[in-house]
Order: C-alpha cells, then sequence, then structure tokens
C-alpha cells in the first residue's frame, strides 16, 4: 500500500444549509444534482450570475440534517449572504459551521481508501486520482503531513484548476473553468441561475477558452504572463509548481501548437497540453 499523504486546507470554510427546503433550493440554485445525493454524497459545483459566470464554486456534501458547503473562506460570508438573498420564504437556514471541523485533502494511489476517521471521507468528485476530501477535526492517522504547496503541485500535474488561482470569480464561465468535463454541470437537471447561458455554449459547442496544462523544461514564469503560439497571443499563465502549470487560453488561437508551432510565456518556452481527462481537443488551426 503506497504512503497517503494529507494537507489541511486552511484556506476553507464550511458553511451548513439546513431546513426542510433545503435540498429542492439548493438544486434550484447551484450548477450539479443535489436532490440525488445520498448522505455522506459528495458533489462540485457553483452558484452562477444571471450572465452564466461563476460567482462562488463549491464542495457540497450531503449530511444527515441538510448539507455542507466547502468553499474559499474569504468567500464564505459573501456566499451566505447571496443564498440569503434567494432563500425568500424558502424553510432554509443558511450558517457557517462550528470552526472545530477542518478540511483536509488526502492523496496518493489509494485515495480514500482504508481512511478511518471521525467525520466524513469521501473521494473529490471531478477526479478520481485528485484523491479525497475529509472533513473531520484532526489529520487521519497513518496519513503523511505535507505543506499546502504539495497539494497544488499535485492538482497542477493533474490538471486540475482551482477559483481564484487559476480563473477569476464573476468574470469566467464554467466551461473554461473545465467544470463541463468533471461533472461540475449537470446538463440533465432543471433551471438554475445562468442555466440558460451555459446550456447554449453546451449545444453550440462555443466554449473558446480553456484551463489546460503547461509544461517547460525549466521554471515557468509567474501568474498572468502572457503565452504566445507562433507569436500570436493566445492567453496568460496561471497556476505554476516548477515546470508544470495551467494556463487560460483560446484554443482557436493555439490549435497550430499541436501540429508543430512554438509556444512562448513570455521568453520561456513551453508545451501546452490537454488534460488526458477531457473530452474536448484541438480545434483545426485557422
Amino acid at each position: 500500500m503506497s504512503e497517503l499523504l494529507c494537507t489541511e486546507l486552511a484556506g476553507r470554510k464550511l458553511l451548513r444549509i439546513s431546513g426542510e427546503d433545503a435540498p429542492r433550493f439548493l438544486h434550484g440554485l447551484v450548477t450539479c444534482d443535489v436532490e440525488h445525493l445520498e448522505p455522506g454524497g459528495i458533489a462540485f459545483g457553483a452558484l452562477l450570475s444571471p450572465q452564466g459566470k461563476i460567482l462562488f464554486d463549491f464542495f457540497i456534501i450531503r449530511s444527515v440534517n441538510g448539507f455542507i458547503l466547502d468553499t474559499d473562506a474569504s468567500m464564505a460570508d459573501d456566499l451566505a449572504k447571496r443564498l440569503t438573498f434567494y432563500k425568500l420564504r424558502a424553510k432554509v437556514q443558511i450558517e457557517p459551521m462550528d470552526e472545530r471541523a477542518h478540511v483536509f485533502a488526502i492523496w496518493g494511489s489509494e485515495g480514500a481508501d482504508g481512511i478511518v476517521a471521525d467525520g466524513v471521507v469521501a473521494f473529490d468528485p471531478r477526479l478520481k486520482e485528485m484523491g479525497a476530501r475529509a472533513y473531520i477535526r484532526r489529520a487521519p492517522p497513518d496519513t503523511r503531513a505535507e505543506p499546502l504547496q504539495a497539494w497544488h503541485s499535485h492538482r497542477i500535474a493533474l490538471g486540475m484548476p482551482e477559483g481564484g488561482l487559476d480563473f477569476v470569480f464573476g468574470s469566467t464561465f464554467p466551461h473554461e473553468a473545465l467544470m463541463d468535463q468533471f461533472k461540475g454541470v449537470d446538463f440533465q437537471k432543471g433551471c438554475y441561475v445562468g442555466q440558460e447561458v451555459v446550456s447554449r455554449v453546451q449545444h453550440r459547442g462555443t466554449a473558446r477558452k480553456r484551463l489546460i496544462k503547461v509544461e517547460g523544461d525549466t521554471g515557468l514564469p509567474e501568474s498572468g504572463t502572457e503565452v504566445l503560439v507562433d507569436g500570436t497571443a493566445c492567453g496568460t499563465m496561471a497556476s505554476i509548481s516548477g515546470r508544470n502549470g495551467l494556463a487560460m487560453i483560446r484554443l482557436d488561437r493555439a490549435a497550430s501548437h499541436a501540429t508543430g508551432a512554438p509556444a512562448h510565456a513570455g521568453t520561456t518556452e513551453i508545451r501546452l497540453s490537454i488534460q488526458s481527462w477531457a473530452r474536448f481537443g484541438w480545434p483545426e488551426a485557422e
């Protein structure tokens, strides 16, 4: 059995959504399927603006008495206020959770298998290779503590975006953040805020910008550095970890890279690639 690694995600905060109307309330607002979550089940989704852009993203965990939202701590209060705005007369309570509960990321080839903890431990619903998330008071036994950067290196190597680091909340569509690729959007469910715009992009296949992987032979330049393919600007660098990174790329402008055109981030030569788990490909080069 390989060693399991564990990092506390101190930049996360938990909200509790409870009350008899909680399932219907959340299901009608967020991008993912909430009504069919079993107790202990976990999903990843977002609350969008009416224009279809990501305002907040989060994990949703079904608990015995409602739901837990695992979200960016810096935005948790604003998320609670936005949910309260939509509450109207629904029988729903929205409140911060007991701060004794912490969020941990656990990864390694065994994922969550074999982890015993006093709380919820579930595989990351986006991609199994990401490992598991644990909502517990202390790190589980038989895991090795790792710094936060080790966790980011792991997710960057897999090509998994993170809101606030790889894309700007309020300015990014779900397809650009790859939410259509890892079940962050349920295209079979009914209406939710921003659903019309997201569905139109899906059915027309008009998602041109995507967060994809970047690799260099040396260290990559900082986030925000312009990316060029064959001298044409096509995007910007996002998260980096050594020689691996992510970049928000206009695929149509970068398509010639797939057939040999050189790519650079600033003056650094790079290679762009689409994640192995993604279901989209390079468009034909113009």
